[in-house]
């Protein structure tokens, strides 16, 4: 059993973003910003912030903003400087040295276990996170936190989980729980796709990431395309649920999909109302509207 600590997370940033065209006909939909940082800042500093060192981003050839955000810009910071804006200098300097940063660029057949495999070599024999680059947690602990916790306790995979109503659950895979371990920690017996609320398991929906094992890989290079022709992750991890445990984590915090319209603009506006230096302007702005 290994003893070795969650220190790389692989982000698939390859995406095309079409939900948001045209505004991500040129520009990368991880870019896209909630108030005035993007979107994939957030998950990579929540995942600094839950002890990850090293953040391997899986890209393509669209996506090279993400790759320049976290880079050093020179000219920028002399600009910056001659106005005396040093406050923002710190700022950028702070972003290119909050972890290692490593880039990859995505190969293979279409689906998110793809990114994944891509990304093996860099793993070794180490566990790792997987998180999606337009997935937004907030709450007291960092959701990649809570997720190793629960690995560090009981050494095998884990899948992030939330809880949703039972009329949202056909759009997610469902974990089916084989028991509850200890408050919002299961073991799984299985993942359903999409079911309905008539024939659902739980209301457990995989959609807060992995912490994953190396023996993954084989299970990846297993796979069989599913629905739409697709290699997807969650069921590699179905697959190791035959071979040894996995836990489901349900994650405490607030979850924003802003892979989506509602999501985006929803978290834009919640944690705008959070701020000291915007929220009574907010709220004096949404009455007027």
């Amino acid at each position: 059993m290994s003893s070795q600590k969650v220190r790389k997370v692989i982000i698939p940033v390859a995406g095309l973003g079409t939900r948001f065209l045209p505004a991500t006909k040129a520009m990368p939909k991880e870019m896209l910003p909630i108030i005035d940082k993007p979107v994939i800042q957030y998950v990579v500093e929540e995942a600094v912030a839950s002890g990850i060192t090293d953040i391997i981003l899986v890209t393509s050839h669209t996506k090279r903003a993400v790759e320049d955000h976290f880079d050093e810009n020179q000219s920028l910071e002399d600009w910056l400087k001659k106005q005396g804006k040093t406050d923002l200098i710190e700022q950028l300097q702070r972003l290119s040295k909050l972890a290692n940063f490593i880039y990859v660029r995505q190969k293979g057949p279409y689906g998110n276990a793809t990114p994944v495999l891509n990304a093996a070599h860099l793993i070794n024999d180490e566990p790792f996170a997987v998180v999606f680059g337009d997935d937004v947690y907030t709450g007291a602990i960092p959701r990649m936190k809570q997720m190793i916790d629960v690995y560090e306790k009981y050494r095998n995979p884990v899948l992030g989980v939330i809880r949703v109503e039972k009329n949202e659950v056909n759009r997610y895979g469902i974990v089916d729980t084989a028991a509850q371990v200890e408050p919002r920690v299961y073991q799984c017996r299985d993942v359903v796709e999409k079911p309905s609320p008539e024939s659902t398991p739980s209301c457990l929906a995989s959609a807060a990431g992995y912490i994953l094992t190396p023996d993954i890989f084989e299970e990846i290079q297993n796979l069989k395309p599913g629905h739409g022709g697709e290699y997807v992750t969650l069921d590699a991890v179905r697959s190791l649920m035959k071979k040894r445990p996995v836990y489901a984590c349900e994650i405490e915090g607030e979850y924003h999909d802003t892979g989506s319209k509602l999501g985006w603009l929803r978290a834009n506006l919640k944690m705008s109302l959070e701020r000291d230096d915007l929220k009574d302007d907010v709220r004096k702005m949404l009455k007027e509207l």
